[in-house]
């Protein structure tokens, strides 16, 4: 453990422990008992060195809360113990970890506690905003391609558990960019997922909070195209300049830099240049490194020195956020009905939810038709029709709904029926083959697909599919059911 430094009268002979007790009984008795154990108990005192108090909070929930409600109690208590030049710095939990893999954490300053700007604090600032301004002169024809959307903030990029860790890794780099131990910062996901949009609120974030910074964002394909460009005209030391001098460089879709071996060795040395430096550097890509094909071993190892961190398929609670989010931006209110009937419908990509947003907003006003649930449906038919392209004896698009019409009319029962509460033999029966043949011609969530059968939960759907998979193959009757209606339902009539 380090040891703090012994010139400080407050802080001499003292351990982290001893400090954070001690600190613990000023906020004790400044909180009610219940208080005091939901947001102080948990924390762990973890280091005290050059009179700087580190502390290990649960999660990035915790360290926002505890700096917006209780400031003032940790300044007395910091006070106290350490002096008025005593300061408290925060490791996060950002992932718990699991058996195989140890917990991540973020170290953020106390940014709040100490927050006077010193006369040379002042001087060196305006030194750095004169040295930006030298370079983005000397390099005005490569500044001038770098576009930013200014759209993209943490403000408006919905958090979920399919994202947490990759926001709350891309709000730390924000706040203190070359600081953290994420550096490199790599996030990965699919298509739609809100890669883009995350690393372009760093950007943000660093460009409105930090102006003295030089920030570049740049797309691999405009970086390739670059270098390219750069070697028909002999100026690839010009390009490799200008990257070694940045600050913080963003490139989005590092796969695409695979094969290209003479610029994979430019980046590879703008790359330990920049992270020497205590430059910040953020990637992102389709996939995790470690599946990352064509690049070379030194540049992928260096890749996974920082944090990677992944952004998956959005689920129905984060899906159903996005939708009011977007809504609420617009200024429009629709029934919850249609909010949910769009979330579980649509749960491939952020991208593709978003544009049906649009399109449904656009139907209504050409239309001039309000946004109800039939709207809904006319708006998504062609997202929610998915068949199995691979099945030759399809002649047409099938959906949820044309299979329950089918298996209704087959069965002789109504749909609201198999939609609804019954639990006679027959219906029961009907409906459970319709779920089946829902999971086998459309690419629907269990959720959705319960959804459109009274909102059942996906529980009850396995268990259908379950079913019904297992009489198939000991029960005749119930097989020959199956494949007639296969039959029926394939000639989408």
């Amino acid at each position: 453990m380090l040891k703090p430094t012994t010139h400080n009268p407050y802080s001499m002979n003292k351990d982290c422990r001893s400090v954070w007790e001690n600190c613990l009984k000023t906020i004790r008795s400044a909180l009610p008992e219940h208080t005091f154990n939901t947001w102080f108990a948990p924390i762990i005192p973890l280091s005290l060195y050059n009179n700087t108090l580190t502390i290990q909070v649960p999660s990035p929930f915790y360290y926002e809360y505890i700096e917006e409600n209780y400031l003032e109690i940790l300044r007395k208590a910091i006070d106290k113990e350490l002096g008025p030049e005593g300061k408290l710095e925060y490791s996060v939990v950002v992932d718990k970890g699991n058996a195989h893999n140890l917990p991540k954490t973020m170290t953020v300053p106390n940014t709040k506690i100490d927050l006077d700007i010193k006369p040379a604090e002042s001087k060196v600032n305006a030194d750095l905003q004169k040295r930006k301004m030298q370079i983005l002169k000397e390099y005005e024809s490569f500044f001038r391609e770098i576009q930013f959307n200014e759209n993209y903030t943490f403000d408006n990029f919905v958090e979920g558990d399919c994202n947490r860790l990759a926001r709350a890794a891309g709000l730390a780099v924000a706040k203190k960019p070359g600081v953290t131990a994420f550096n490199p910062l790599m996030l990965y996901g699919g298509v739609g997922l809100g890669k883009t949009h995350l690393v372009q609120a760093i950007a943000n974030h660093i460009r409105f909070n930090s102006p003295e910074k030089i920030v570049v964002y740049v797309s691999s394909e405009k970086f390739v195209n670059q270098f390219f460009e750069e070697i028909k005209n002999d100026r690839v030391q010009k390009l490799k300049n200008f990257y070694l001098q940045i600050d913080v460089l963003i490139i989005d879709d590092v796969q695409f830099f695979a094969g290209k071996e003479k610029m994979q060795e430019m980046f590879f040395h703008i790359f330990n240049h920049l992270h020497q430096h205590g430059k910040q550097i953020i990637m992102t890509s389709d996939r995790p490194p470690k599946e990352l094909q064509g690049l070379e071993d030194r540049l992928l190892s260096r890749f996974k020195w920082g944090l990677t961190a992944d952004l998956q398929q959005p689920d129905f609670e984060t899906r159903v956020a996005i939708i009011l989010k977007k809504l609420q931006n617009e200024g429009i209110e629709i029934s919850y009905d249609v909010v949910e009937y769009l979330a579980n419908n649509i749960d491939s990509n952020i991208r593709e939810l978003e544009g049906v947003i649009v399109s449904l907003l656009a139907r209504s006003n050409l239309e001039r038709r309000e946004i109800d649930l039939q709207l809904a449906r006319e708006t998504i038919k062609h997202l929610i029709q998915r068949v199995d392209e691979r099945r030759p004896e399809t002649t047409g698009e099938i959906d949820i709904e044309h299979i329950q019409k089918v298996v209704c009319h087959y069965f002789d029962v109504k749909e609201d029926e198999i939609k609804g509460k019954s639990r006679t033999q027959h219906i029961v029966k009907a409906r459970q083959i319709a779920m089946y043949l829902c999971k086998e011609y459309t690419e629907l969530s269990l959720k959705a697909i319960g959804y459109h059968f009274g909102g059942r939960d996906h529980s009850t759907v396995i268990h259908a599919i379950q079913t019904i998979s297992d009489l198939m193959e000991v029960d005749s009757s119930i097989r020959q059911d199956v494949n007639a209606l296969m039959k029926l339902i394939a000639k989408n009539e």
